[in-house]
Order: C-alpha cells, then structure tokens, then sequence
C-alpha cells in the first residue's frame, strides 16, 4: 500500500487514520487534503467530515542503505563515516573510523552479512537492480590479495602432491576471486563443492 484516503472529523484525525494505515510517520508522506471538513450547526446539522489523501514519498535507496548501515553499526557501538562511490548501477559504501573492526569480523564474516542485508534494503527502493558493495577500510582490497596469495599456495601444493585442495566455505564473490587468480594456470582446475553458506573451491591437478 503506497496511497492511502482517510477521513475523520478533523484533518488531524484523517492523518493520523492515514498514517495508522500505512504504518508510517508524516516525515514520510506527502499529504492533500481533499476537504477540511465542517463542523455544522450545533455540532449536528449540515457536519461534513474531513479528508485527506496520503502517499509515501519517493525515497532514495542510497539513504535509505546509509540509514540501515548506520542502524546497525549503532547497535554494536560503532558510528563510522559513509563514503559513497556510484558508477552506473554499482554503489560501494567504504567505512572509516573507530572500532571499525567490529563491523568486519572475522574474516570479513560480519561485512559480508551486512553486505547482503543491506543489498536487499537498497533494491527494495530501487526500479533498476544496483550492485552493491560494502568495505571498510580497504578490507576489499586487502582480503583480495590474501586470497590471491593462497590461491596459488594451494595450488603449488595440488600440483606437488597431485591432490585436490579445499578451500574453506566462502561466498560466491570471494570464490571468483580465488578462481580469477588462478585461470591462468594450465596445470590445474578450479570448481566449486557443496551448498550455500559452506560452498567451498576446490583446487585439483589436472590429469595428463
């Protein structure tokens, strides 16, 4: 429900009906008032009541993603300061300040989280789908050259003990990053195994 008409015997009274109906406050509506109503003689004869229409306001999906992170940034002490990149229909969030760790976890398992939750809070406002990313303090960056780093590791040690390797359960951004890595080498393969969340990359030699 976008657009609610609501009357009572004041307009005050049909806002409050309105807004009771779209579980909202008047920060998030615009109003017209379709008729102010009227009082009639001794309070009885000729009484009219009031009426308005009510509808949500177009909201921006990039606030409405600000004010989710912060939400639940708050919750864990943390108030970091947003900085906002938009290309086309990719949108990255990069967080700064203290106790930033908190918000990253371990492993990055709590950015990844807030990532997703906060991907579906930016597309529930949006028409067109948005990529979106979360970092935090350069977390990105540096999570992806650990997992480059390993990829090759792992993959040195397949080739040598002509052994598959598994990689720990990761999402499905950070198992292109590993696959990325190591497309170029010709000496093995890269494939994923088991069901979300604890699909894993499995690193094996390839047979001669």
């Amino acid at each position: 429900m976008k657009e609610v008409t609501a009357v009572g015997q004041t307009v005050e009274e049909a806002l409050q009906s309105a807004l009771k109906q779209l579980k909202v406050t008047e920060e998030r509506v615009e109003i017209d008032v379709l008729d102010k109503g009227k009082k009639g003689l001794f309070g009885l004869f000729g009484q009219r009541p009031a009426s308005v229409k009510v509808r949500l306001r177009a909201q921006d999906p990039v606030e409405e993603a600000k004010t989710y992170v912060l939400s639940i940034a708050a919750h864990l002490g943390v108030f970091p300061h947003i900085q906002v990149e938009k290309a086309g229909k990719q949108v990255i969030f990069s967080l700064s300040g203290e106790k930033i760790a908190l918000l990253i976890g371990k492993r990055g398992q709590t950015l990844n989280s807030l990532q997703q939750l906060t991907q579906l809070v930016i597309n529930r406002h949006s028409k067109d789908f948005i990529h979106f990313t979360l970092d935090a303090e350069n977390y990105r960056k540096r999570r992806e050259e650990t997992l480059a780093a390993l990829a090759k590791r792992m993959a040195e040690k397949a080739v040598s003990s002509g052994k598959p390797v598994r990689l720990e359960p990761l999402p499905s951004f950070e198992r292109k990053i590993v696959h990325a890595a190591l497309s170029g080498d010709r000496r093995i393969r890269t494939f994923s195994e088991g069901a979300e969340p604890k699909r894993s990359m499995v690193i094996a030699p390839k047979t001669k």
